[in-house]
């Protein structure tokens, strides 16, 4: 990946003032994009004129040689003590003569940022804005390739859990030997806090697994992605647990499959990103339920999950090919309970076959 990170710095410093400019890369995923694997809280320094340095703390029991500093990589600098990172690129910057600097004031607090226009008053701060997201949104081969290995390792751990018992168990049980089971199977760790919700907490988007055991009868939603080489998934499935649904738990979960079958069948190349949400969101309406489903029925996902695009009522923008999102519409019922779908997708041409489903297990609603 090393010829592939240099090529992308390459764009960066294209963007860098051609006066002894430069950009100071602050954002965890973005440094990842650039430069690959860094410690957390690292900073890159890309010139206008070549010659990058990584900046970071690394762990005294590892060396920072390796990858990152041969076969044309960054420098890398290792830091000592309290130093900020930020600060210390900022400063090799106008040590080195720099007349501009192009920060990503999104990451940065205003006291950091204070702190850095004080220690460099006579240099010119600009902000470089989203613009690494925005380079982000579209993936490479060897991105999706990694993405796909997240999505199998993330079907696989659920379809493990699926052949245990699970009567009994309680949500924060199920949630941590998913994580395990994540690991096992090769993930660099979970993609995000793994959700699972029975009964009355069943379809809420944002559960955090409590003490509540799974009883028979109950709605079960599991949500969970694994992360690989930085790349993350999700997936998201409802299930029952018992010998059949019951009549209103088979309504609500056709209604939300449809409702996700419609938003992924909207994926498409220069398809409105608002255009994705409405599909969902107009079976749910048609169903009494448009007040449920949340601000967004998707995203982009990526070196983060939540990355652009988001795709709900007032989105701007189209979506491109070689794009991974997220299409997750749910229902929840106060009192009851809820589904959730989600699926992990790669937006493709019709010519290409469609949209590309990464997590593959199945939607049918089984009785566990």
């Amino acid at each position: 990946m090393s010829e592939v990170h240099a090529a992308r710095r390459s764009w960066l410093r294209a963007r860098c003032s051609p006066v002894n400019g430069v950009a100071v890369v602050s954002g965890p995923a973005n440094v990842r994009y650039l430069a690959g694997a860094a410690p957390a809280g690292a900073a890159l320094l890309v010139r206008h004129s070549g010659g990058d340095v990584l900046l970071g703390h690394w762990d005294p029991a590892q060396s920072p040689a390796g990858p990152l500093g041969e076969f044309g990589g960054p420098r890398i600098v290792a830091l000592d003590g309290e130093a900020d990172p930020v600060e210390a690129a900022v400063a090799l910057a106008v040590e080195e003569g720099a007349e501009e600097i192009a920060l990503e004031e999104h990451h940065l607090t205003v006291a950091r940022h204070r702190a850095l226009t004080a220690a460099a008053p006579a240099v010119r701060l600009t902000d470089l804005g989203r613009a690494v997201e925005g380079q982000r949104v579209v993936k490479d081969e060897d991105e999706i390739a990694a993405l796909r290995v997240a999505a199998e390792i993330t079907d696989r751990a659920l379809g493990e859990l699926l052949e245990s018992i699970l009567v009994g168990r309680t949500e924060r049980h199920l949630a941590l030997e998913l994580e395990r089971r994540l690991v096992d199977h090769g993930a660099d760790g979970p993609a995000f806090p793994t959700s699972v919700a029975t009964g009355s907490h069943s379809g809420l988007a944002g559960h955090r697994p409590t003490d509540r055991r799974v009883e028979e009868g109950d709605f079960l939603t599991v949500r969970l992605g694994a992360r690989f080489r930085g790349y993350r998934c999700r997936i998201g499935r409802t299930f029952v647990i018992g010998t059949s649904p019951a009549d209103w738990q088979i309504e609500l979960y056709d209604v939300v499959f449809a409702a996700q079958r419609a938003a992924r069948e909207t994926l498409a190349p220069d398809a409105e990103c608002r255009a994705v949400d409405r599909a969902a969101r107009e079976v749910l309406t048609a169903a009494g339920h448009g007040k449920a489903l949340g601000p967004v029925t998707g995203h982009g996902v990526g070196l983060e999950m939540g990355e652009d695009p988001r795709m709900g009522p007032a989105a701007m923008g189209r979506l491109g090919a070689c794009v991974p999102v997220t299409v997750e519409p749910g229902v929840h019922l106060p009192g009851r309970g809820g589904v959730r779908i989600d699926d992990t997708l790669v937006v493709r041409p019709s010519a290409d076959g469609g949209p590309e489903l990464l997590t593959i297990t199945t939607k049918e609603l089984l009785a566990l």
